[in-house]
């Protein structure tokens, strides 16, 4: 049961003009924004490369990318609605809006979330700064945990306008592991393309971690981890698809299973990590 576990399907038309621009480059721009715009499409171009799942990546990021809390949680619910088995659902929360997280996060509990997808580059704070009297944060950690909800970051640098890649380094991750010692955590794109030794240390210290290789090139990915397979039970394929750069997903699928690396690894990363965090239902 293949997985792709980030996949961006979002509201385009409320992104920024200059995010926008940057995602017209892709040559499958077109195809997305059909896709977007169409969850049964998407479904039928799943059927045809033969991917089960994928996990729909949300971000509230207004300052970056455009689209606002409200109404990237609001599409990707209703999106998914065509078929929840296979569209899985993330939720996105603005952490620094001064809203009240409890009810904020009690509400994407409700909508029935797999995941939660936070982006300290586009969101402006490091991921442990709840240490420093971030308390929002710290309850956006503690909510999650009880309700064993995976929190995604963005981890490596980010080339959309806006961005601040000072908070883009892993580290600021393991004093999570140890302070929530039963939250899940994903290091997304492994801090490519400056702190892919720090991501592999935390994934392989920290029990509670996992890894995502979205968005970085199947060919360089064993140049960039190349102790791989010693964490192949924590890490999960995924493609950023359709981020600059990013082939489309089953073009990204093929390279990676070109890989020189054991079946049994390929087929612990293309589907049972993400089926041990997502069970199929």
């Amino acid at each position: 049961m293949v997985t792709d576990c980030h996949v961006h399907i979002v509201p385009q038309q409320h992104h920024r003009p200059a995010l926008d621009a940057a995602l017209r480059k892709h040559p499958s721009h077109d195809k997305w924004v059909h896709y977007c715009g169409s969850a049964k499409a998407f479904l039928q171009y799943l059927d045809s490369v033969e991917v089960e799942r994928v996990m729909l990546v949300s971000t509230a990021a207004p300052q970056v990318t455009g689209i606002t809390q409200e109404q990237m949680n609001d599409f990707v619910t209703e999106y998914v609605n065509e078929n929840r088995r296979r569209l899985l659902l993330s939720g996105g929360l603005d952490v620094k809006s001064g809203r009240r997280v409890e009810e904020e996060f009690g509400e994407l509990l409700r909508r029935g979330i797999r995941m939660l997808k936070l982006h300290p580059p586009q969101q402006y704070f490091y991921p442990n700064a709840y240490r420093d009297g971030f308390k929002e944060l710290e309850e956006v950690y503690r909510i999650a945990e009880a309700n064993g909800i995976p929190i995604m970051f963005h981890t490596g640098t980010s080339v959309f306008e806006g961005a601040r890649n000072k908070y883009a380094d892993p580290i600021h991750l393991d004093d999570l592991a140890t302070d929530f010692p039963k939250l899940k955590v994903i290091v997304a794109h492994g801090g490519r393309p400056l702190w892919m030794e720090t991501a592999f240390f935390l994934v392989r210290n920290h029990r509670n971690m996992y890894l995502d290789i979205s968005s970085i090139p199947p060919k360089r990915l064993l140049e960039y981890f190349p102790r791989l397979e010693e964490i192949a039970e924590k890490t999960m394929f995924g493609t950023d698809w359709p981020s600059p750069g990013v082939p489309e997903i089953h073009v990204n699928l093929a390279a990676f299973r070109e890989l020189p690396l054991s079946a049994e690894a390929k087929d612990v990363i293309i589907s049972k990590t993400a089926l041990k965090l997502w069970p199929a239902s």
